[in-house]
């Protein structure tokens, strides 16, 4: 038997289902907050413990930047501020690789452009009560000019299955892995050493692929410059150099403890290291 059912009710169903989707979705992530040339929003993955996943989601238009946690040899790093959150003990920034680009002053910054989620693991303080993510939020966006951008996002985490859970887990794999000189990675540091002012940093990657590499010093007052690869490097490697300038004052280079990011086309890794 064939069952007729009026148009307008069935217009009124399919509407009623993607209002209650949109309301879900919206749950899982604040709304957007627009500038002139950017904008950004906070996602929240399942809760099913003290530790979950969330984000921060920016997208940018055509030819504009932001930058990394290390803007390179110009820039503004990005700067959060958490500590407004309810029953949120500690919120950890994970940063997916970045892109190097020219800086337009003969350097080069580092940073990400069109669409960037950064990843958050956020404990609670207490697992059986409400959390509640809130975030102040300083950036800059750039094309050939910077303009400084604030923002303020709220989130609660309350879905026990996320309908942002999929986009949060495809950013965590662009997160750098950690890694140890020597791993028989097909991407991977074989050496470091250091020559004078020099570092030398001996890569080892696939045929025919390109290699970054961008190093950080112990603290955030640090401002080593983006290593450049050497024209003539020894047999079966790429040779990255960098010069042991931008210490803050009274800082020394013997026993540094440093982080080299090496990123390669489909994979990235970070090296923990300490300059001899």
């Amino acid at each position: 038997m064939i069952v007729s059912v009026p148009l307008r009710f069935a217009v009124g169903c399919a509407a009623g289902m993607l209002a209650t989707l949109t309301a879900a979705q919206a749950q899982d992530a604040s709304p957007w907050q627009v500038d002139s040339h950017s904008q950004v929003r906070l996602m929240a993955g399942s809760r099913s413990g003290p530790v979950m996943l969330g984000g921060i989601a920016f997208q940018l238009q055509p030819g504009w930047h932001t930058y990394w946690r290390n803007p390179g040899d110009s820039g503004v790093p990005p700067r959060f501020d958490f500590s407004k959150s309810d029953n949120i003990e500690a919120v950890t920034i994970l940063w997916p690789a970045p892109k190097k680009f020219e800086d337009g002053a003969g350097g080069h910054s580092l940073g990400y452009v069109k669409q960037l989620v950064l990843p958050l693991r956020v404990v609670a303080k207490d697992a059986g009560k409400p959390v509640t993510l809130r975030a102040a939020i300083n950036y800059a966006v750039c094309e050939k000019l910077c303009i400084p951008v604030e923002a303020n996002a709220e989130l609660a985490f309350t879905s026990v299955a996320s309908t942002e859970d999929g986009a949060l887990t495809a950013a965590l794999d662009t997160v750098p892995k950690p890694a140890t000189i020597g791993d028989p990675n097909p991407l991977t540091i074989r050496d470091v050493k250091r020559d004078g002012k020099n570092v030398l940093v001996d890569v080892v990657a696939p045929e025919n692929s390109d290699a970054s590499l961008f190093v950080e010093g112990p603290t955030p007052e640090w401002a080593l410059p983006v290593p450049k690869l050497l024209a003539h490097s020894p047999a079966g490697v790429k040779r990255f150099s960098f010069e042991l300038d931008g210490l803050p004052p009274g800082a020394s280079a013997e026993g540094a403890a440093l982080k080299l990011t090496l990123v390669g086309a489909d994979r990235a890794y970070e090296f923990n290291v300490n300059l001899n």
